[in-house]
């Protein structure tokens, strides 16, 4: 059995409302004897008559009585469609992860809020992970888009959502725990707490050339596989570290360090299609514009 058209429903839909061949050409604006061919058509595709048409008029016969809410809720489902799949096409429906580093969360509200805003009809899962599980969740396209700290690896768009201090991470009571600024320098003499090497190369890359420009070798005494970890032997006392600002919680002194700055961005696949990803980098980029991301979020 053919199926028919969702041109001749509507022209149905028409004729019914108007009972009129006549006026309802007229609003489709057609010509009448096209309009006739077609519902012609549609009646046999169908294998019913629709309409009674005589010298008093044109009525719908019982059949197309029946035949008419169901044509118009196909046209609805039709229309919905085509408004869903182009809302789809904007960015506007959908669903998009995102990935963040816990030294970032907590310039991820602002952006969260920001997004959802504008776009209330993504769904928006976020997931907190280390950096070496983000850049290969985003590669295998488990994730859209990731918040994290240069340096990346090639093949990453880009987008910094804001630069803010780095510090050095101290105890509570440590005879530095009083200055406003330090240098890096100033921490020679310190034992230290670092990430897992295997963490991250390009950052223990950093870190190390960081260090010798600074003009010694860490004495590093534990290692930790993530930030919160990280913290935690802080407050213990077991050493000191280095951090973004943002990275801060209680229990621990943060102080900067003089000339140094870390950049947190928003990264993804420059060939990813998913279409929420594309307003999320303008949302991102509008507030980092107007210094709408913040250390506090």
């Amino acid at each position: 059995m053919r199926t028919p058209e969702l041109r001749q429903l509507r022209y149905f839909v028409m004729v019914a409302e108007e009972l009129s061949f006549t006026n309802a050409a007229g609003r489709l604006g057609i010509a009448q004897q096209s309009l006739s061919q077609q519902i012609n058509v549609l009646e046999r595709t169908l294998g019913v008559r629709l309409f009674d048409r005589d010298t008093r008029g044109t009525r719908l016969t019982e059949v197309g009585g029946l035949f008419l809410p169901e044509a118009r809720t196909v046209i609805e489902r039709a229309e919905q469609a085509v408004h869903t799949v182009q809302r789809a096409a904007r960015g506007e429906v959908g669903r998009l992860s995102l990935a963040f580093l816990p030294a970032a969360k907590q310039l991820l509200p602002p952006v969260l809020r920001a997004f959802r805003a504008r776009c209330p009809d993504v769904d928006l899962a976020v997931e907190d992970v280390g950096i070496s599980q983000l850049v290969t969740g985003l590669r295998a396209g488990r994730y859209d888009a990731g918040v994290t700290h240069p340096p990346l690896v090639e093949g990453l768009a880009s987008r910094t959502l804001v630069t803010e201090r780095m510090c050095a991470v101290l105890p509570c009571g440590h005879p530095l725990a009083g200055r406003d600024e330090l240098r890096l320098s100033d921490l020679a003499e310190e034992q230290w707490v670092l990430v897992e090497r295997p963490a991250w190369p390009p950052w223990h890359q950093k870190y190390e050339d960081d260090f010798r420009d600074a003009g010694f070798e860490p004495n590093v005494v534990q290692r930790a596989p993530n930030v919160r970890d990280l913290l935690g032997l802080v407050s213990a006392g077991t050493g000191v570290s280095r951090l973004p600002e943002s990275a801060r919680v209680p229990g621990v002194v943060f102080v900067p360090l003089a000339g140094e700055a870390a950049r947190t961005e928003l990264v993804w696949l420059p060939q990813a299609g998913n279409p929420a990803l594309r307003r999320l980098v303008e949302v991102t980029a509008e507030l980092a514009e107007t210094t709408g991301v913040t250390t506090t979020g």
